[in-house]
């Protein structure tokens, strides 16, 4: 395992100072030692993305990170987006769209969408799906996502 080494993280607009192990997942110090488990493990090889997270503004297969290369980063899990019982105009677009059926690849799925919108706020269609192209779902057939993400688009005007 290694000496544990001490990093420091903000997630979610909360500063932790911790103490992780070399070979530690990003993913894994987000659901365990975090409990922020809205971060899905997926194929934990970087295909499906499910556990993408935004790291200093950028999008981030967290199943492929080390947790102590995030030292000094600022990450944006699905927990921090709403604002207490208010759903983030992108939460609630996927909502009124449908695009939620079994809701795992969900989380990866709206931070991606952030991603994008805070990069690209009025994204064409192929730029959205190629931006989406590294988060899998099995259940919607994609059109309710794109659709979700062109709802949230007008939302966010």
């Amino acid at each position: 395992m290694g000496r544990k080494h001490q990093i420091q993280i903000t997630v979610n607009g909360e500063a932790h100072d911790l103490l992780v192990h070399p070979n530690k997942t990003l993913l894994d110090l987000l659901r365990y030692d975090l409990c922020l488990t809205g971060t899905k493990k997926g194929c934990d090889e970087g295909d499906c993305g499910a556990c993408t997270v935004i790291a200093n503004g950028k999008v981030v297969t967290s199943c492929l990170v080390l947790a102590v290369e995030m030292d000094g980063a600022t990450l944006t899990t699905i927990e921090g987006l709403h604002k207490g019982d208010e759903l983030h105009p992108i939460q609630q677009a996927f909502v009124d769209s449908g695009a939620v059926q079994c809701g795992f690849c969900t989380p990866g799925m709206i931070l991606t969408t952030k991603a994008l919108l805070d990069e690209t706020p009025d994204p064409s269609e192929e730029e959205i799906k190629h931006y989406l192209e590294g988060n899998l779902c099995r259940c919607t057939g994609y059109i309710k996502i794109l659709d979700a993400v062109n709802n949230a688009i007008k939302q966010m005007k």
